[in-house]
């Protein structure tokens, strides 16, 4: 009697994990919409995406703790969802693009927080989150 329960329960936590499936290279292709204020250079110099300053170097940023690039100066907002020792993942990098306001309103649980990242991206952020860990790899 125990294999139909674990089978019951085996399929039940694969239901509840959402499945997480970005295109690193559909992503290459999508940010091409975020060169405008994000770049991705490695730490030896070496420019794989040349773009703005406006926003944070991407370089590395799966995996890396919420607002902790030391170069650059991060809004109150994305600061609060820092604090709460957040580390950015795909699934929170696609999350946060569709729009980085309510996310931050959401992660940090203050509606009077904003986001200094205007722009927002309603589709495609998984594969830009793919891309972004596949360049760092």
């Amino acid at each position: 009697m125990k294999t139909p329960f674990l089978l019951a329960a085996i399929s039940a936590f694969t239901l509840a994990v959402p499945a997480f499936a970005g295109d690193p290279a559909a992503g290459e292709d999508v940010f091409k919409k975020c060169k405008a204020c994000h770049s991705v250079i490695a730490p030896d110099g070496t420019v794989i995406q040349k773009g703005g300053k406006t926003g944070p170097n991407l370089y590395g940023v799966v995996g890396r703790a919420v607002a902790s690039d030391p170069d650059f100066k991060y809004g109150s907002g994305i600061l609060a969802v820092g604090a709460t020792g957040a580390v950015w993942d795909e699934a929170m990098i696609a999350a946060y693009v569709v729009d980085p306001t309510k996310w931050i309103d959401e992660q940090a649980g203050d509606p009077t927080l904003k986001s200094k990242m205007s722009f927002k991206l309603p589709k495609g952020g998984e594969d830009v989150a793919a891309y972004l860990a596949s360049v760092a790899q």
